[in-house]
């Protein structure tokens, strides 16, 4: 409809740019995308030459680009709209937010945070069923987000068994009037059971501090995450030992 011959499917994020890792997108090939989860056209983390895949796109004589992705995407997207504008190509270059931690501002909801709350729903049924089963049970469900709490938030309150979610927005603390401890108790005092959502980035700079650890990043620069899960569950088992 369009006048658009040919549609490049760009596999393994930006480094198929330049090693020649394309498919042709034509009806057939993409008529089940949408029933398929996770990304069609594969992915990579950073190390990307920004010259390289400008090349290639001169190359190819690619005159539309539509760059799919979250933070550090659009920030790749945003060096390759630069030096496509300092070679003065004749090219688009589209950024589409797609993330499911939904942590895009202006708009309301990305591609892929609906999905990514409904099967935390899984994870936090699972959870409940169990600590149902044991006496004083705790049930930690960690669920993605580095710095934004709204798969862990949306998935608490489309739940009735949530007690208390933990989030890097929020900060939080163990032990003292008000701590995490201290609702531990109580709440276990009127159900005999409860159940905690954290973020994956929620408590970073606690666990930091507490296990001394260095400030790694992957490659894509974005800072590698201690895991809260077993950190905080240790930290529960001990609490709960001490008070019984």
């Amino acid at each position: 409809m369009y006048g658009v011959d040919d549609v490049l499917g760009i596999m393994g994020g930006y480094r198929g740019f330049y090693s020649k890792n394309t498919i042709n997108l034509t009806p057939k090939v993409v008529n089940d995308i949408h029933k398929r989860g996770g990304t069609f056209l594969c992915t990579s983390r950073g190390g990307q030459d920004t010259n390289k895949i400008v090349d290639n796109i001169q190359d190819r004589r690619i005159n539309q680009v539509y760059i799919i992705g979250g933070d550090g995407t659009h920030r790749g997207a945003a060096l390759i709209y630069k030096e496509v504008e300092k070679r003065g190509l004749q090219v688009a270059v589209a950024g589409i937010p797609k993330t499911i931690d939904n942590d895009i501002a202006v708009i309301d909801k990305s591609f892929g945070f609906d999905t990514a709350v409904e099967e935390a729903q899984r994870a936090i049924n699972a959870a409940h069923v169990e600590v149902e089963s044991v006496e004083n049970g705790v049930g930690i469900v960690k669920l993605m987000g580095r710095y934004s709490g709204f798969i862990a938030m949306f998935a608490t309150l489309a739940s009735r068994d949530v007690d208390c979610c933990l989030i890097p927005e929020s900060p939080f603390y163990l032990e003292g009037p008000g701590g995490l401890f201290e609702f531990i108790e109580q709440r276990i005092k009127e159900n005999g059971h409860m159940i905690i959502v954290i973020a994956e980035g929620a408590g970073q700079d606690y666990i930091a501090q507490a296990m001394q650890a260095a400030d790694e990043r992957d490659a894509s620069g974005n800072r590698l995450l201690l895991d809260v899960g077993p950190w905080l569950s240790q930290k529960v088992k001990i609490a709960i030992a001490l008070s019984s």
